[in-house]
């Protein structure tokens, strides 16, 4: 496989200047109609770290472009115009037209950007399956190549299993159509199926989700304000195992929920709880990157503003304190799998509290419906369930049961649109 020489540490860069003007000439073209927040201030936030991702090699700004939940071509342009220069973007992303977006926004810049895609290898899926996705993606980016190709949201380890998808990727990095491949997931089996893609060597790259949630230490200092255990998952060993392999370690999923306007009484001094989080998660050694949504400029901005690793000061600690008090118990860790037995009738769980969070907290009912359609019958069976099985199946405390059958109501086939 390309790019699996000798591991190398995590080591951060700056962007030539030149290489930096000549990405971003034009980039403020388009802008029009994104509103007063979009036009650049006297000193408008940008990126201000480019770390490199483990053996490939390929440098990025430590923030990057998530496109789950945009497919405006304007946002990637003020993205890059703050020196994003990642974008991150799947098949499955607003039915194709995230990564139309991309390509159109990126167009006669494709080498002043790394670009990621995904797709999702089933466990009995062909090679020749395989490439036609493939295909289809780099046609929508208008490039001959994506510089990372995930396997999708992996939550069962047979997947990884198919030996069709270690002999698509590694044609397909001869043929260069992909540069590196990488494994990315957030379900509760994530951490058997890095380990597996790190025993098999079928990752350059990992995606996963990861947020202040996983620092026990942190939980530990501040127990007594909080009413529920914070499980270990497992997580933080397998990706400082990825990391001292060589392989780039990016994460998702770092607003632990992204309940940003709940915070927003409590953020003073221009930092903001989104900040913190993206710095906690940025300055652990085993992480490289980040990948998150954005989906207007004035997001963008504060983003790109939480930039740069470091200590966490006093004040930072605190908005993470104070969210996970708030949401602590109805957040569901992806990767603890504490549940996934407690199910008779074999819900999964974790994926459909998932689902309900993008209904809930992220309110983008287009996500949550489709992800929950990709989960087949989701929970319908919770619907003429009393609820005993999975009565204390969560140490955080999450109301299993209710949370499940609320999803089936909102998000079922045919399901009204609810507040």
């Amino acid at each position: 496989m390309a790019g699996s020489g000798a591991g190398s540490a995590k080591r951060e860069t700056k962007m030539d200047r030149r290489r930096f003007l000549e990405a971003g000439a034009g980039l403020t073209a388009g802008l029009a109609g994104l509103g007063p927040a979009a036009v650049a201030a006297a000193d408008p936030p940008r990126i201000r770290r480019y770390v490199t991702l483990g053996r490939t090699g390929l440098e990025v700004s430590d923030i990057s472009f998530g496109s789950s939940r945009s497919s405006d071509p304007r946002l990637v342009r003020h993205a890059a115009e703050r020196g994003v220069t990642c974008f991150d973007t799947a098949e499955s992303y607003r039915g194709g037209d995230a990564e139309e977006a991309i390509g159109e926004a990126l167009q006669g810049r494709r080498e002043h950007f790394v670009i990621t895609s995904k797709h999702k290898a089933w466990s009995g899926e062909t090679r020749a399956s395989m490439a036609a996705a493939l295909e289809g993606s780099l046609r929508r980016l208008r490039t001959d190549y994506v510089d990372i190709y995930f396997n999708h949201a992996v939550n069962d380890v047979r997947r990884l299993q198919n030996p069709e998808w270690r002999e698509f990727t590694d044609r397909a990095v001869r043929d260069g159509k992909i540069r590196f491949r990488g494994v990315s997931g957030h379900g509760s089996a994530l951490v058997e199926c890095l380990d597996y893609a790190l025993d098999h060597d079928l990752a350059d790259v990992i995606l996963a989700a990861y947020n202040f949630a996983e620092d026990a230490s942190f939980f530990e200092k501040m127990r007594a304000r909080f009413h529920f255990v914070a499980p270990q998952t497992g997580l933080t060993r397998v990706l400082e195992r990825a990391s001292a392999k060589g392989v780039g370690v990016v994460v998702m999923k770092t607003l632990m929920g992204a309940r940003l306007n709940d915070m927003r009484p409590w953020e003073t001094g221009g930092a903001t709880f989104s900040q913190a989080a993206f710095r906690w998660v940025l300055s652990r050694p085993h992480v490289d990157g980040l990948v998150v949504s954005m989906t207007d400029a004035a997001s963008i901005d504060e983003y790109v503003a939480g930039s740069g690793a470091g200590p966490l000061g006093a004040g930072e600690l605190g908005l993470l304190g104070r969210y996970a008090e708030l949401q602590g118990p109805r957040y569901c860790r992806p990767g603890c799998g504490a549940c996934a037995e407690s199910c008779p009738a074999g819900v999964e769980v974790s994926e459909v509290l998932r689902t309900r969070m993008y209904e809930v907290d992220y309110r983008d009912s287009a996500l949550a419906r489709a992800d929950y359609a990709g989960l087949g019958a989701g929970a319908a069976a919770c619907l003429a369930c009393d609820g005993a099985p999975c009565l204390r199946a969560c140490p955080a405390g999450i109301p299993v049961a209710a949370f499940t059958r609320d999803a089936a109501l909102r998000l079922a086939r045919g399901a009204p649109a609810r507040s």
